[in-house]
């Protein structure tokens, strides 16, 4: 992994020789705020209040669908919306770094990573922050550490943190809460961090700031999407947009603000959920497989599920082949399993493969409809889902894409941009702030732009 993140470092800097421009519009502000979990169908939806919203996007300029990148998680195409890449280039394919054990133990994920460790590409913000301009970040992913963000206010709030001690001096938060902040609500949190962007915004005037919301995706997990609480959270994140709205009005920052809304990915109803390690313990435990001699799975074999997709990965080098030979057999049949993919299949797809990055899986399964890949203990492979929404399927999937509306100064009026790919994201930031993003996969979208 250290040689690989060696290469990258070295692969960034030297893309930094040549992204940006000499003359950056040091007079503009971007904002961009994404509202997680927001799938492109729920804007269609005439019952859905969000009047902010719906008025940006008639003010503005709108795709009716964005789509993501596999896997459809949250820090992979967060990451994707900010370097213009997808996660066979990022490396970024869970919601932090994927640890793995040598003693055939179940990997882990470690959120709290730097972001030097995890991003394999330059970010918009890296490149802004080279060419002198003002970054921010409210809650973003992917992001921790990272040394060209020049105002912070993390998911996990530091009481001693600059920002922190701004808004506890001017009665937005206490000392006491911060320190407590994960034992709040989602919507509580939700609406701090919205507080945390606006004081950044009144005191600093970052030339970017990435803001990103949480409350609508835990409601879509629990309760379903387009539940009557999943309603409930996005009027309340649609809210929450006006309240930065409001922010950049009162500041007198609108004649030269631009706000981009996007999510990351949809949802889908879900009523059965896979339990993947069930099987492997079931498959060990039958006495057919012990008189054929197989290896054992389980210290040999482990699954990540991520929803519609879990990937799987092999620790017993001297076995391998045989062990993915068993794996694939005893998914291939499997209820609820829809395909199993091998490397030369999954990276067509955006996903890594082993030789660029120990993240990548070895194998990888996907869902049917209805069905969800769950890490929940259990004694057997199917189960009934205790959540009723979930995301991971991949991202032809319709239920998959996600949302972007454009508004502000520099956005052309009525404007619907079809459908786009999150990996517009980045260069198009570039674009509104005078810079350039090389070696990118995806295109500034031009149309857009006054």
């Amino acid at each position: 992994m250290w040689k690989l993140f060696s290469l990258s470092v070295i692969l960034c800097f030297s893309q930094f020789a040549t992204n940006g421009l000499a003359e950056p519009h040091k007079d503009r502000i971007v904002v961009v705020i994404s509202l997680d979990g927001f799938p492109a169908y729920a804007l269609n939806d005439p019952r859905l209040p969000v009047p902010t919203l719906r008025k940006l996007a008639h003010e503005g300029s709108y795709a009716t669908s964005m789509k993501p990148i596999n896997p459809t998680v949250t820090w992979p195409n967060h990451t994707a919306m900010v370097t213009g890449v997808d996660a066979s280039v990022h490396h970024v394919l869970f919601n932090g770094l994927l640890l793995r054990s040598n003693r055939g133990e179940q990997p882990t994920i470690e959120p709290q990573c730097d972001k030097d460790v995890m991003v394999y590409a330059p970010t918009i913000y890296d490149i802004a922050f080279q060419s002198g301009l003002t970054t921010a970040q409210v809650d973003w992913v992917a992001i921790h550490n990272a040394k060209t963000i020049t105002w912070q206010f993390p998911e996990l709030p530091d009481p001693n943190g600059s920002i922190e001690q701004e808004m506890i001096a001017k009665g937005r938060i206490t000392s006491e809460q911060l320190v407590s902040f994960e034992d709040g609500s989602q919507a509580w949190q939700d609406q701090i961090w919205t507080d945390a962007a606006v004081q950044i915004l009144q005191e600093h005037k970052p030339n970017l700031l990435l803001f990103h919301l949480l409350s609508l995706d835990s409601e879509s997990h629990e309760y379903g999407p387009m539940s009557s609480a999943s309603f409930m959270a996005m009027a309340f994140l649609d809210d929450r947009v006006k309240q930065i709205i409001d922010t950049l009005r009162s500041a007198d920052l609108l004649s030269r603000s631009t706000v981009l809304i996007v999510s990351d990915h949809g949802f889908r109803k879900v009523d059965h959920a896979l339990h993947p390690l069930a099987m492997l313990k079931e498959a060990d435990a039958s006495k057919s497989r012990q008189n054929a001699g197989d290896i054992p799975l389980i210290g040999n074999v482990s699954v990540m599920p991520e929803g519609g997709t879990a990937s799987i990965y092999i620790s017993n080098s001297d076995n391998r082949t045989k062990l993915l030979q068993q794996v694939y057999a005893l998914f291939s049949s499997a209820e609820g399993v829809d395909k199993v993919l091998t490397p030369k299949e999954f990276s067509k797809m955006g996903w890594p493969v082993a030789s660029q990055t120990d993240q990548a899986p070895d194998l990888l399964l996907t869902a049917k409809p209805g069905y969800s890949f769950s890490s929940d203990e259990s004694d057997t492979f199917v189960t009934a889902s205790k959540e009723k929404g979930s995301h991971g399927y991949l991202n032809s999937d319709p239920d998959m894409q996600s949302i972007f509306i454009a508004w502000g100064a520099y956005i052309q009026p009525g404007k619907n941009l079809g459908s786009i790919s999150n990996l517009e994201v980045a260069p198009t930031i570039a674009s509104l702030l005078g810079l350039t993003m090389n070696n990118v996969s995806g295109h500034p979208v031009e149309q857009l732009i006054k």
